[in-house]
């Protein structure tokens, strides 16, 4: 097991499981992720990366993310509600996706959230938005990052990492 902390410029390999405020699972990695630590071009969420700082090979930790810090508040500008009959059929079922563009050709997944009195809600919020996510991270290895990787800030998983 490697001894080596979780600083600055270290490559950091983790698993992680993300919870919702119910203890409900809405995503699991199990695939190694690779980062440099306190690179920024990663996108992890600061308080996740915070509480890494420190941390070795083989420890568990698990971090409280507030909407604010983590999926941001519902916006209910991302949420719509038509007669069931305007849906197509293949939509008409919970949990669907639907893919919509706007006028400037983005384009946004929404999920069928809501079948009642013969109306259809689709929303565009991330599963997590306007809840506290609970994050469980295992960290399966720390080294020093390459000259490369901290320049580009993107550890390579192809650089011999230490088995814990």
């Amino acid at each position: 097991m490697s001894d080596q902390r979780i600083t600055r410029n270290k490559a950091v390999q983790f698993t992680y499981t993300i919870s919702d405020d119910e203890g409900n699972v809405v995503e699991q990695v199990d695939l190694p992720v690779n980062y440099v630590h306190g690179a920024s071009s990663m996108g992890l969420i600061e308080s996740v990366e915070r509480a890494l700082t420190g941390c070795r090979s083989g420890d568990k930790i698990q971090v409280d993310v507030p909407p604010a810090e983590g999926f941001g508040e519902v916006d209910p500008s991302l949420t719509f509600t038509d007669d069931v009959e305007n849906v197509p059929p293949q939509f008409r079922q919970l949990g669907a996706r639907v893919e919509m563009q706007n006028d400037q050709g983005e384009t946004k997944e929404f999920v069928v959230s809501k079948i009642e009195d013969g109306k259809l809600t689709i929303d565009g919020n991330h599963p997590l938005a306007g809840k506290t996510a609970k994050f469980s991270v295992t960290v399966l290895s720390v080294r020093d990052a390459t000259a490369d990787e901290i320049r580009n800030g993107i550890a390579n998983p192809d650089v011999n990492m230490p088995l814990h």
